[in-house]
């Protein structure tokens, strides 16, 4: 053999080499950048969950009585102040359920309209211009007594739930 011949060769074999290495550069690189884009999509998951379970909490009917509650406030003010916190709430959040399962979305609108129809429900049984104060109470010894008093804790534990299954 001669010398032009080895030289060939070993051009030959260090490029198949070069070009071996640069493919599997480039394979470990997408593996751990397809690693990163999981990662990536769990924390915003989990995020999402992180911010549905502050949803929840928020438009308990109790939290929201709390935050909104004003004495002078007849009981249709009360009502109106009450439906619009839970409707800007709940808007606020819309965008979190494309990280979420159908089921925890779900839950989620449903504590939503389960808290608007009691409070519209009741609000129905105050004659005009009767206490802001009354109405709440009214309220609240609902929740005391029925078992949607809880409905916000048990959207939360489902939340959670969801939430453990992304760890």
């Amino acid at each position: 053999m001669d010398q032009a011949s080895a030289y060939a060769i070993i051009f030959v074999s260090v490029s198949v080499a070069g070009v071996v290495a640069w493919l599997l550069y480039l394979q470990r690189k997408s593996a751990v950048e397809d690693g990163q884009k999981v990662e990536g999509s769990k924390m915003l998951q989990l995020q999402a969950y992180e911010r549905l379970t502050v949803l929840a909490d928020r438009i308990s009917l109790a939290n929201v009585i709390s935050r909104v509650s004003i004495p002078e406030f007849t009981a249709r003010d009360m009502q109106r102040a009450i439906v619009q916190t839970i409707n800007d709430e709940f808007t606020y959040n819309v965008s979190q359920q494309i990280y979420v399962t159908a089921e925890t979305w779900n839950a989620i609108k449903n504590l939503k309209d389960q808290n608007l129809l009691l409070v519209n429900q009741i609000a129905g049984i105050f004659p005009e211009g009767a206490s802001g104060l009354d109405f709440n109470r009214a309220i609240l010894e609902f929740l005391s007594s029925d078992k949607r008093g809880s409905l916000h804790e048990v959207v939360s534990e489902v939340i959670s739930i969801e939430a453990k299954k992304l760890l």
